[in-house]
């Protein structure tokens, strides 16, 4: 192969290169303005290299043109590393202006390449070496010198860059503009013909590593595919430097023992020569793969064991608080520094402190997601690490909430398999017990008036705990039907003894719900039967029963200035056998909280109200499988 055709395929391939590398980063560029400027410089670049091609195809005008438009390239380069410079502490107003003035720098781009192109700025010369290679005429000198005080330009800008930002910024301007450097050796050798030097441009022919460099140098700490990506390449790289080295070795050792050609060689020789190679291969792939890694992913030492101890203790907790702390003790001890596991939600605080590293996780329709929160300075290695740990956390959210909805789920299979097995046992109960009852009864009608009246009131009070262990313990069928509030209570306070105690009813008539009327009497019972009962011993006890009728719903307040509930009854006000009146079944509040949940609705007692004791419902106007709907005008 030629040195021309060497050339040659230097220049196809970088042109090739760039345009692929224009392609991808339009692709992963979205809105990021900086990225689509460094794909207008990598188109640029695909086209000053593919002009040489055109020449040594024998259309040297073309060439020349396409060689010629070689300003706009730094002037893509430059609209880049004002982008890139000119954000978040290093913002300055110089480069604002600088900005500002990008649309001239390409309208005198355009200009520099249309004058060059008038007056023949360039021209093709053949060379020891080449039958066609490109210079610049002395009228063409003012191209390369415009050329060359651009380029020093977006340098100057990455430089004031690299001065004023920190951290992994910082570190890509510093590589850029070592990726610079290397670029200006490369292409230094292109002007040698122009200036009398007759010299093969050996340099040009690494070209392609040149573009491919600068942009990894530019993306390494904002896409981490990239990284992944220079990570296979280099270990091919080194891969293919280990047999080049094997293959010269056995080309030498060859020749002494006398294989002239290859034709020569022996079939298991060549079988021998190969397996040799492909041992080397093998043993140096180990070694060199965690080299590489250590080079591309610093600080990164990710392997099936830590994946395994991760896995295995992320899946052997039980609950949301033990798994977030399980979590930032697993991903904070392995990259050594401190990170918090935001679940759910992030506070608009911890999103400011740009030196918390943490991952968000949350929850949506289509699965569990994370989001890297403050990694924007870590290094790629500890990036690398987040992702892996996050996305194995996310897969640990689902499954866990998966495990406590079954969990639910059975204890509420369980729950109903009781209430069934205790709603059969109470109704044997009262069989068995109302039979004696109704016995003793029946028997003390001959006692003594105050022995019977006793009686009867125990009797009483039996009857009634049966009734009430039946409700409670049976199955509620409601049956829906359009019930007047005030006349219902009212009808309830009427035969109730409210003797000695002041009661007021503040509910408007033309408040209607759509509830089951004898459940909901059952309700108001129970709630005013418990206040009279203490009220009864209460010097001007009173009793208020208020309702307001909002838009889907009503709030009805049952008030009364009997003495105030014990703050340790107040988290099990409404659980069964919870009760401080004297004589009391315990089931009567917890039956209440039963039919109104029932219903939809919601009670409570509170304790922010101007009475001792208030108990709150709140109920919805209509039921759910109401066929009625809202009505077209509703009163308020």
């Amino acid at each position: 192969m030629t040195l021309s055709v060497m050339f040659e395929i230097a220049m196809l391939v970088s042109s090739v290169c760039g345009v692929l590398v224009a392609i991808w980063l339009l692709w992963r560029a979205g809105k990021q303005s900086d990225l689509q400027a460094l794909a207008g410089f990598a188109i640029m670049m695909a086209i000053w290299c593919f002009g040489h091609v055109v020449m040594f195809q024998g259309f040297e005008r073309v060439g020349i043109y396409m060689i010629l438009a070689n300003p706009l390239m730094p002037t893509f380069f430059l609209h880049f590393a004002i982008l890139f410079v000119n954000s978040g502490t290093a913002k300055e107003p110089m480069l604002d202006r600088l900005y500002k003035m990008v649309p001239w720098f390409y309208l005198t781009s355009f200009a520099v390449v249309l004058q060059s192109w008038w007056i023949g700025a360039g021209d093709a010369i053949s060379t020891p070496y080449t039958k066609a290679f490109f210079v610049f005429t002395h009228a063409g000198l003012w191209n390369l010198v415009y050329t060359v005080f651009i380029g020093v330009l977006a340098h100057g800008v990455l430089m004031f860059g690299w001065y004023r930002h920190a951290g992994n910024k910082k570190r890509s301007i510093l590589a850029m503009c070592g990726v610079g450097a290397w670029g200006l050796l490369l292409a230094t050798s292109f002007v040698f013909p122009s200036f009398g030097i007759s010299w093969f441009p050996y340099p040009m022919l690494l070209l392609p590593t040149y573009l491919l460099l600068l942009v990894y140098a530019v993306v390494r700490y904002q896409i981490l595919s990239v990284n992944a990506f220079a990570n296979r390449a280099l270990l091919w790289f080194a891969m293919m430097m280990v047999l080049l080295c094997v293959i010269a070795v056995i080309s030498v050792v060859s020749g002494r023992i006398g294989l002239q050609a290859l034709s020569n060689v022996p079939s298991w020789q060549l079988w021998l020569y190969s397996l040799l190679i492909l041992v080397v291969a093998a043993l140096v792939y180990q070694p060199l793969s965690r080299l590489v890694a250590r080079l591309i992913y610093p600080g990164a030492s990710l392997n099936e064991t830590v994946l395994d101890t991760w896995s295995s203790q992320l899946k052997e907790v039980k609950e949301w608080s033990e798994l977030v702390e399980v979590g930032e003790c697993l991903l904070s001890k392995q990259i050594r520094h401190k990170v918090a596991i935001q679940l759910q939600s992030l506070t608009t605080a911890d999103e400011d402190k740009t030196n918390a590293l943490a991952l968000r996780i949350s929850r949506s329709d289509s699965g569990w997601h994370f989001v890297l929160v403050g990694w924007n300075d870590a290094s790629p290695g500890m990036r690398l690490t987040a992702e892996v740990f996050a996305s194995l956390f996310s897969t640990s959210c689902g499954l866990l909430e998966r495990s406590l909805a079954l969990a639910a789920a059975e204890r509420k299979r369980l729950d109903e398999q009781h209430l069934v097995e205790l709603g059969s046992l109470s109704a044997a109960m009262a069989h068995e017990l109302r039979n004696p009852l109704n016995i003793i009864a029946m028997a003390s009608y001959d006692a003594p008036v105050e022995t019977r009246q006793h009686i009867q009131t125990q009797l009483k009070r039996a009857d009634r705990l049966v009734s009430d262990m039946l409700v409670y313990s049976g199955g509620l069928s409601l049956q829906f039907s359009a019930t007047p509030l005030r006349a219902l209570v009212a009808s309830i306070v009427a035969q109730s003894n409210t003797e000695g105690v002041e009661y007021e009813l503040n509910i408007d008539d033309s408040i209607e719900l759509e509830a089951d009327p004898q459940r909901l009497q059952q309700v108001f019972i129970n709630l005013i039967d418990n206040a009279l009962s203490f009220l009864r011993n209460t010097p001007e006890g009173k009793l208020c029963i208020k309702a307001e009728q909002q838009t889907q719903q009503v709030v009805i307040q049952v008030h009364n200035n009997g003495p105030s509930i014990d703050a340790s009854l107040q988290d099990v006000l409404f659980q069964p056998f919870v009760s401080k009146r004297a004589g009391g079944s315990g089931l009567g509040l917890a039956i209440v909280r039963r039919i109104v949940d029932a219903h939809g609705g919601t009670i409570r007692h509170r304790v922010d109200t101007a009475w001792p004791v208030t108990f709150e419902l709140i109920l919805p106007r209509y039921s759910a499988s109401s066929h009625l709907g809202k009505p077209a005008h509703d009163t308020e």
